[in-house]
Parts: C-alpha cells; sequence; structure tokens
C-alpha cells in the first residue's frame, strides 16, 4: 500500500524540523537571533560580528543521536542555559539527521563541508568560534552528568581566549591589560606547540616522552600564569 503525502504530513515534517535538533526552543531556518538555535551559519556568521559574540556550532546527530537527544533534554532544553545563551552566545545547528526532510536541502552540503572544515567525526560535537566566524577556540562534548551549570561553564573556559573576552578584560582593567595579553599569547603560544610537535608523528621513546612531558609542563605553568589575573 503506497502512503500518500498530506498536507498533515508536511506540516509533521515542519515540526520536526524546529523540534528534532534542540526540544528547548524552536529552530530558526533562516536568519539568527542571540540564544536562540539557527540553521543558518551565514546569518549567524554576520550576527557574531555585529555583536561580537562567539558562535557554538552543534553538529548533531538530531533525530537518531541518542548523546545528542541527552544534552539537548539535559542542558539546552533548561532556563538556565537559555537565559545565559541569550546574551551570550549565538548558537547554530548542524544536523545529519536519517530524516532528510530535516534539513532544507539548501544547507546539506553545507553542513558537511563544515563538518570537514572542523574534522568532525562523531556526534554531538561543540565547536566554539571567535567572533570572526572562523578562528576555532575549542570544542565541547557530551556526557550523562552535564547540567547547564557545568557546560556554561566548560563553554566559559574556551572562550577565555576570544577577542571579545580579552577586549572587555582590557577596557575593565587598564593597567592589567598588556601583561595579560601576553600571558594569553603564551597559553596560545604553549598549546601550538605541543600540536605542531605532535603533528610530526614522533615516535613513542624516553626522549619524547621527556619532550612531551615538557610541553605539558609549559602549557601548565602558562595556564597558571594567566589564571592570576
Amino acid at each position: 500500500m503506497k502512503t500518500l503525502k498530506t498536507p498533515l504530513a508536511g506540516l509533521l515534517a515542519g515540526l520536526l524540523i524546529v523540534t528534532a535538533a534542540q526540544a528547548s526552543d524552536e529552530v530558526q531556518l533562516d536568519g539568527a537571533k542571540v540564544g536562540h538555535w539557527t540553521m543558518d551559519f551565514a546569518a549567524a556568521s554576520k550576527l557574531a560580528k555585529e555583536k561580537n559574540l562567539p558562535m557554538m556550532l552543534n553538529f548533531t546527530g538530531s533525530d537518531w543521536c541518542g548523546w545528542c537527544k541527552l544534552m539537548d533534554k539535559g542542558v539546552f532544553a533548561k532556563e538556565e542555559w537559555n537565559k545565559y545563551a541569550s546574551k551570550n552566545v549565538v548558537i547554530v545547528t548542524l544536523a545529519f539527521p536519517n530524516d532528510k526532510s530535516i534539513v532544507p536541502k539548501k544547507y546539506v552540503a553545507r553542513n558537511k563541508s563544515l563538518q570537514q572544515q572542523f574534522g568532525v567525526r562523531g556526534y554531538p560535537t561543540y565547536v566554539v568560534l571567535d567572533s570572526d566566524g572562523e578562528t576555532q577556540l575549542g570544542r565541547l562534548g557530551a556526557g550523562r552528568d552535564k547540567t547547564p551549570a557545568s557546560f556554561i561553564k566548560e563553554f566559559q573556559e574556551v572562550t577565555r581566549f576570544s577577542a571579545s573576552s580579552v577586549a572587555a578584560y582590557a577596557k575593565k582593567n587598564p593597567d592589567k591589560a598588556k601583561a595579560y595579553k601576553a600571558a594569553l599569547g603564551e597559553v596560545r603560544a604553549s598549546q601550538k606547540a605541543l600540536r605542531d610537535w605532535i603533528a610530526t608523528g614522533p615516535q613513542r621513546n624516553d626522549e619524547n616522552d621527556k619532550k612531551f612531558e615538557a610541553f605539558k609542563q609549559r602549557i601548565s605553568e602558562a595556564n597558571e600564569a594567566l589564571d592570576k589575573f
């Protein structure tokens, strides 16, 4: 027996679009608003630049991913997260659902391109970008025990390196701005040094184990210096 596509079926598909990715809030298909989930990456990028706010890209399995649904229910559906996000972050849904009607065709290829660009291999992955919509500040993941408070804390740890956060600190503490930026620069340099070294594919031996520990020690000391501000 063939299934007829009725207006009701179309309505249900539309409802899936706005509820499957984040049950806590409607997902805009076009346009962007601070703290509201949208599929419109271009509009979100423009908004982030205008508001000088970080972006968070939610790469999600949407209608099939258990961990995604767990985070949607335990974190993003909560008022504490919504209140924080409404003032502090531009959030984008990049869905890869089984039900292909959930994502408009115009976004399918773009979602795949962004997935490749940021090297996302599993769901959910939350990629945090600076206000330029390009600079990756870090990424977050799912967790059974995560709460709005714990996730917000993780997000704040990542975004303390954002241009807006640095500018805000410098404005509030002009006498410490130069030293703060220097400390932040050392954190970034120490992390980059380790990433670059790992990219060379060093073999596992005593000498390289010592180098690895030295990189870790430099990063730890840099973070301790930054934490004093």
